[in-house]
């Protein structure tokens, strides 16, 4: 399935686990959809499993979203007490769509507990009270841990899942890997089918420490070795020290909720030839989450960082922002240099990234996925430098590699019974669902995230795609005269042209345009009642109204 196709299958407002391997586009197409629902006047709830996942979307994790923190058991007396909450209640309530990635990482339990509150809030015994549900993840990458620490369910397993009766979308394009020798290796990891042939592709890439490259991040399986290496590595350089400190504004909880998903740390120190990676996307910037650099000189008068890309490029990095965003307001915001030192990361830290070479030591893997992730972060075969292997860094779970076939299998049906719509059909089923959301039918344009849409808007939008007075009265359920104000103020802050607003009026009105403006002059007021009794009534109130726009 291409990602237009699982994009047309979420504007329908279906429940949707939207898979695929690492670089298929997961993230991308939740963007697309977002913006879709955003421009319609929708705003969604982002969550996901864990913080680092939900900085990379501007959302929150599913655990402060849904108000259940590190419980891992909701009782009666729970959901009575979060039931009368006020801020949770209006949140839920409010909600239409809700977004959960990286749903591999989030145990059977946790999505039970979310599909709990949901029902108990919205007061609506449907699968998550009656919300959209869409589930993004690859559950060959890592798995749930529990907050005890051992492994937990898988949230396939969990009742709620059951409940939602999802239609899987099993995006199989590729935008990150450019090597078939890569896919090859990866694939045959995924199917569980590791042959003789696919370990000497990675033996070839086995290098000492000594040998392999400078400047290229190293991928540890725990922090303690990456903060080592890190540290170690940033004292050996002779210089001064420039440090950052994060701001934050907001919600305390929320605060820390994105201090800790953050890749950036609270307090950055960097000096001169500091090799660095870039921890947020700024396409305008000309950089990207996972974009790797080294420090080469610091910008006169605001001290930010100036670095050089592995291709040649030299960039200035600013500050940026990390957001909280609820009902379409930023509830929380954190403020930081997006980069981290990059001599060393966690697998677990790069899970999402792409890069473009990496030495990774796998020979400590302690759990499945974890040689897997490492592998797929990077494009190519010759961007990867083993310091070693264990038996179990190319494993992935046994029970993930079945169910995944079945997951390709029901995606199949479904792109296949999509694609045998009708386009008008399909057409109907995503305005039935903006209509359902108490969206506006015609996409508002550049629209930003955290935007409220005015009612004005809305209505500039409909008159921009044709509609007529009337019909964008009996489009928004509202009354003529309130739309007619709308296209006073439009056209009086210069949105709409007059010309435009004229080609509204009946051709009746328009004749009449001087006779009206007359009888204005003459009553020396724009109020309508004076005009409309001076003109024994031949106008009707909604005409003069329209009329006044010209006047």
């Amino acid at each position: 399935m291409t990602q237009n196709e699982a994009l047309d299958i979420l504007k329908t407002g279906a429940n949707v686990f939207l898979t695929g391997e690492p670089g298929a586009g997961k993230t991308h197409t939740i963007r697309e959809y977002v913006a879709y629902l955003r421009a319609h006047g929708i705003e969604p709830s982002i969550t996901a499993s864990s913080g680092i996942a939900a900085t990379h979307i501007h959302g929150q994790t599913i655990h402060s979203w849904a108000g259940i923190g590190i419980k891992n058991h909701l009782s009666d007396y729970d959901l009575d007490a979060m039931s009368s909450k006020e801020y949770l209640v209006k949140k839920i309530s409010r909600a239409t769509v809700l977004i959960i990635d990286e749903i591999s990482m989030l145990g059977a339990g946790t999505l039970q507990m979310v599909d709990q509150v949901c029902r108990a809030i919205r007061n609506n015994d449907s699968a998550f009270g009656g919300l959209q549900v869409v589930l993004v993840g690859d559950f060959f990458q890592l798995p749930p841990i529990s907050s005890y620490g051992s492994n937990s369910e898988f949230a396939y397993e969990s009742p709620a899942w059951k409940s939602l009766s999802l239609i899987t979308c099993y995006i199989t394009e590729q935008h990150r890997q450019e090597d078939g020798d890569l896919l090859a290796v990866l694939s045959a990891i995924r199917r569980n089918e590791v042959e003789e042939m696919h370990f000497e592709k990675l033996q070839s890439r086995i290098t000492t420490k000594e040998a392999s490259p400078e400047g290229i991040t190293r991928l540890f399986t725990k922090n303690v070795s990456v903060d080592a290496l890190n540290d170690e590595s940033l004292k050996k350089i002779v210089g001064l020290d420039y440090e950052y400190e994060m701001q934050s504004q907001g919600k305390v909880s929320m605060v820390e909720a994105l201090k800790k998903g953050c890749l950036s740390p609270e307090v950055l120190v960097l000096k001169k030839d500091s090799v660095v990676m870039c921890t947020k996307n700024n396409m305008n910037a000309g950089f990207v989450n996972g974009t790797l650099g080294r420090v080469v000189d610091f910008q006169k008068g605001t001290d930010y960082p100036i670095i050089q890309t592995r291709d040649g490029r030299t960039l200035t990095i600013e500050p940026m922002e990390w957001v909280v965003e609820e009902d379409g307001k930023i509830r929380a915001r954190i403020t930081q240099i997006p980069l981290r030192l990059a001599w060393a990361i966690t697998v677990h830290k790069s899970q999402g990234m792409s890069l473009d070479s990496a030495v990774m030591d796998l020979s400590d893997v302690f759990e499945y996925g974890q040689g897997y992730v490492a592998l797929s972060r990077v494009r190519t075969l010759s961007g990867i430098h083993l310091f070693g292997l264990n038996q179990k860094s190319l494993q992935v779970h046994p029970e993930v590699a079945s169910v995944d076939a079945h997951f390709r299998q029901v995606s199949d049906k479904a792109m296949h019974s999509f694609r045998a719509l009708e386009e008008n059909e399909l057409k109907n089923m995503h305005a039935n669902f903006i209509r359902a959301c108490g969206g506006n039918l015609v996409p508002v344009k550049n629209v930003k995230p955290g935007k409220k849409i005015s009612t004005q808007e809305k209505t500039l939008a409909l008159l921009e795609a044709g509609f007529t007075i009337s019909g964008i009265a009996k489009e928004r359920d509202l009354n003529i005269g309130t739309i007619i104000d709308h296209v006073d103020y439009l056209v009086k802050n210069g949105s709409f042209s007059k010309e435009s607003a004229l080609n509204l009026c009946d051709p009746r009105l328009k004749l009449s345009l001087p006779i009206i403006n007359k009888a204005f002059d003459k009553k020396g007021t724009i109020a309508l009642a004076p005009v409309f009794s001076h003109l024994k009534g031949v106008y009707s109130y909604d005409e003069l109204k329209l009329a006044r726009v010209f006047y």
